[in-house]
């Protein structure tokens, strides 16, 4: 056994979800040695409490059982022993989820936060893993940590260089598809587990076009030797979660490209902008990130308000990086990022949290979402993509092109390479001061620490951009698609799910008919104006309905029905849609160019 710190993680009992892993410390501490889970992961603000899958934990040493101590819901003590310790553990892995572990007799995940304990004490020595794929010898492993005596897509040794490292290498083990492509002289693989039919070639040159685009933005060379994309390949997936030379991704079959697939098919390019968005991490919070986070404690919750500076504009550049790199065209993108302003404005919550209170209250509001969310809270994803929308073109008037949101990125870039450090809560904004040579106070009050709508109409329109606002004409209408006639739409103010043929409200919005005459999330709609509701006609009845006058509303709340007074009425114009102005001046052009090129 190598000195130091070793884990063997052994693949035995799949039918029982369940890893078992061997922690052995050479000198473990002499007082007793304390180790640790982590009750989050990086990249995920929640606390996860990852230690409740632990199965069962013993300790020994030179043949001797050691008595082993839990001090609270994720930290154990060892008693004191000569050395060399050892701690023996089972992990029950049953979340499909990209920030967890996962293992039956299809496939193994796991993230370290899931099954590394920390020794504490010796959380900057080198740590070696041993995998032993035991009855599953037959997979293969896909992982970004570095080999020792494993063969590539092989079990055996691999080493990180401190637990930090160790953690932030997500492992896929199994039998899966790989496709290779280079990005800048970087090898990258995206690794698929699933069934899935797709055109490879087109694939891989696209994910090479989309990774070259943010390495350029960025600057040669890349900050990895290789990286893998792991990709689990679901009925309906979509996520994923940035580690420092991967990623882990949940895709949707039909996103993955066929031969005949358009290239503006909307699946393909949500697939291509969820690759960006992970990709784009790698420099923006795995590498740039906030003081808060350097070091991280992933032992309780971290403030930050700088969330919407990691989430926000990483998802601004998503997209963008399509067009720039020409998957999508202009129109393609203004439709994105029309149907992005729709979604910031259908909730009143952006009327009551700013951004930055938004990424302050990441733990517990943004990822425990109720009911109420659309009321109380804005995205810091989705408006701080906006608000990096508004930087971008701010900079790039103030300095007549001269600066850019890309200058400001670069900027944070070279200072994490000469430093190191964490940025400062108002770095961004000193930055960015610095960058249009003068005080932008003004807009940052607005755009991060206030709640009024961003005056994006008017700066799109400096770019030849014009701005529509619209009711939506049903209720798959994102937004995006310019309407030379809109209709009336009528409005209740409600969100709907069906449920087992059950037409249940999941959501009243503030404002709306629903929230005044009583109607409640939770309710069961039985019938409008003593017809009967279902999700499937509920459109439709609801546009037959009289407007502004009294009607009745029939519900079940818990087991009583209800009979209660609303009145229809007209949705607001709340979905937006862009085009490039047909009369654009020469200078609008010019500017369009430069930040949306053709």
């Amino acid at each position: 056994m190598p000195e130091g710190i070793v884990y063997r993680l052994r693949l035995e009992r799949p039918q029982a979800h369940l890893f078992s892993v061997s922690l052995e410390i050479a000198t473990p501490a002499a007082a007793g040695q304390i180790v640790s889970l982590p009750a989050w992961i990086p990249g995920s603000y929640m606390i996860r409490d990852f230690a409740r899958n632990v199965v069962g934990i013993s300790a020994h040493s030179d043949g001797e059982s050691v008595a082993i101590t839990k001090l609270d819901k994720q930290t154990w003590r060892c008693a004191a022993c000569q050395g060399p310790l050892r701690i023996d553990y089972e992990v029950y892995a049953n979340d499909l989820s990209v920030r967890g572990a996962h293992f039956d007799n299809t496939r193994a995940f796991f993230n370290g936060t899931s099954v590394f304990l920390k020794v504490h004490g010796q959380e900057q020595a080198g740590h070696v893993v041993e995998l032993d794929g035991c009855e599953c010898a037959t997979w293969e492993v896909a992982t970004t940590m570095q080999a020792l005596d494993a063969q590539p897509w092989g079990f055996g040794t691999y080493h990180a260089a401190d637990y930090d490292e160790l953690i932030d290498h997500p492992t896929e083990i199994g039998t899966f598809r790989r496709i290779d492509f280079s990005a800048r002289g970087v090898p990258h693989t995206l690794v698929l587990t699933g069934h899935a039919a797709y055109d490879e070639a087109r694939l891989g040159a696209a994910l090479a076009r989309v990774c070259e685009q943010h390495i350029d933005m960025f600057g040669t060379p890349a900050p990895m030797q290789r990286y893998l994309f792991l990709a689990l390949v679901l009925d309906d997936g979509y996520g994923g979660l940035e580690h420092r030379a991967s990623s882990s991704l949940h895709v949707a079959r039909d996103s993955l490209p066929l031969t005949e697939t358009a290239a503006h098919d909307e699946r393909y390019v949500e697939f291509l902008g969820l690759v960006s968005h992970e990709y784009f991490h790698t420099w923006n919070v795995k590498r740039i990130k906030p003081a808060a986070f350097v070091p991280f404690d992933l032992s309780r919750e971290t403030y930050t308000q700088l969330l919407w500076a990691f989430e926000g504009v990483t998802s601004y550049y998503d997209d963008l990086a399509l067009a720039r790199c020409g998957l999508i065209d202009r129109s393609e993108y203004l439709k994105l990022l029309a149907r992005v302003i729709s979604r910031v404005h259908r909730g009143a919550g952006r009327l009551r949290q700013s951004v930055a209170e938004s990424s302050f209250d990441a733990w517990t509001k943004f990822y425990k979402q109720d009911e109420n969310a659309p009321n109380a809270i804005v995205s810091y994803y989705a408006k701080g993509a906006l608000v990096a929308l508004a930087l971008d073109l701010k900079l790039r008037l103030i300095t007549t092109g001269r600066h850019s949101l890309d200058d400001l990125m670069r900027t944070l870039w070279k200072d994490y390479r000469e430093t190191g450090a964490g940025i400062g809560e108002n770095d961004i904004q000193r930055i960015a001061e610095e960058l249009a040579g003068e005080s932008l106070s003004e807009f940052f009050a607005l755009a991060v620490h206030g709640t009024q709508d961003l005056p994006l109409a008017e700066l799109l329109a400096d770019f030849g951009v014009e701005m529509q606002w619209y009711a939506a004409q049903n209720e798959d209408d994102k937004g995006g698609a310019w309407c030379d006639e809109p209709g009336v739409r009528h409005s209740l103010g409600l969100r709907l799910r069906d449920e087992g043929g059950r037409c249940l409200i999941t959501h009243v919005l503030e404002g709306g008919a629903a929230q005044a005459g009583g109607l409640s999330a939770g309710d069961q709609l039985l019938a409008l104006h003593g017809l009967r509701i279902t999700a499937d006609n509920y459109r439709k009845r609801l546009e037959r309905l009289p407007r502004d006058a009294p009607i009745q509303a029939t519900v079940f709340r818990r087991d009583e029905l209800l009979q209660l007074s609303v009145i229809v009425r007209l949705r607001s114009d709340d979905t937006c849609a862009l085009r490039i102005t047909a009369n654009a001046s020469a200078a609008q052009r010019e500017r369009l160019a430069a930040w949306l090129p053709s």
